[in-house]
C-alpha cells in the first residue's frame, strides 16, 4: 500500500489500517455533507437484491476514471453533477483515489436529480466530452465549478459548451453529441441502473456490489482495505 502524501486528508497509521487526518474546517464540511447524503438515503427505495456482486453495478459501456484490473476491488459511485454533496465530497473522493491508486477500481455513473434543472445538461455535457475522451476532465471541471452555474433555472448549456471549448474539443462533434438521443439513452440507462438498486440520493457508493452507508471519514478506507484483504 502506498502511503499519501503528508498534506492529503489521511496517512498510513499501520501496515493495514488508514486514519483520516483531517483539519477542522474540512470535518465539519465533511460531516455536513454524510448528513445530507445520509437524508438522502433513507428508506422508500425499491427492494434490492440482498447478494450483488460489482458485476451488477457496473454496465459494459461504464466509466472507469481509475482502474486496476478485473480482481481488484470495484467503487462505484452514482452522481447527480449538480448535487452540492457530490460537489462537496468530490475533494475527499480525490484524495482516496490517491492513496489507493493501482489498487482498486473506480467508476462513475450518472444519475440526475429532477429537482436540479441543470442536472441533466450537465451530464449531457459531461457524456459528450466523453466520446473525445475528456470524462474525467469535464467531470472535474462541472464538480470544481458547480457553485457558479448550480441551482441555476436558466440553461446553463452555453456555459458547458465552454468548457468543452477550453479543453479544445471538436466543437461540431460535441453538439452533434449533446443533440443525440442516444446521448441521452446513455444517461437514462445509468439512472435506471440506479433505481434498479435502490439508489434514491446523490452519491451513492457501492463496493463490489455492496451498497456503503458511509457515517464518518473512515468509513470509505476502512471498507476498501477490507476488500483488498480479501483479495490477498
Amino acid at each position: 500500500m502506498n502511503t499519501p502524501a503528508p498534506q492529503t486528508w489521511w496517512s498510513a497509521q499501520s501496515a493495514s489500517t488508514k486514519t483520516m487526518i483531517i483539519v477542522v474546517p474540512t470535518l465539519l464540511l465533511l460531516v455536513g455533507v454524510l448528513i445530507l447524503v445520509t437524508i438522502l438515503s433513507r428508506p422508500g427505495a425499491p427492494a434490492v437484491p440482498e447478494r450483488l456482486g460489482a458485476a451488477d453495478t457496473v454496465a459494459e459501456n461504464s466509466h472507469y476514471i481509475d482502474e486496476a484490473g478485473s480482481d481488484a476491488p470495484t467503487l462505484v459511485e452514482f452522481l447527480d453533477i449538480e448535487c452540492e454533496a457530490c460537489g462537496a465530497l468530490a475533494p475527499y473522493i480525490d484524495e482516496v483515489r490517491k492513496a489507493y491508486s493501482g489498487e482498486i477500481n473506480v467508476v462513475v455513473r450518472y444519475f440526475p436529480l429532477d429537482g436540479h434543472a441543470n442536472s441533466m445538461t450537465a451530464a449531457l455535457a459531461v457524456e459528450a466530452a466523453a466520446q473525445q475522451g475528456k470524462f474525467e476532465e469535464m467531470l472535474a471541471k462541472m464538480l470544481a465549478t458547480q457553485s457558479e452555474w448550480g441551482e441555476q433555472q436558466a440553461s446553463e448549456a452555453e456555459r458547458f459548451r465552454g468548457y468543452a471549448e477550453a479543453m479544445k474539443l471538436d466543437l461540431a462533434a460535441y453538439d452533434a453529441a449533446v443533440a443525440d438521443p442516444k446521448t441521452l439513452a446513455r444517461i437514462e440507462q445509468d439512472r435506471a441502473a440506479g433505481n434498479a438498486l435502490g439508489v434514491t440520493g446523490t452519491p451513492t457508493f457501492f463496493l463490489d456490489g455492496e451498497k456503503l452507508e458511509l457515517t464518518g471519514p473512515d468509513d470509505l478506507p476502512d471498507a476498501l482495505d477490507r476488500a483488498l484483504s480479501r483479495t490477498k
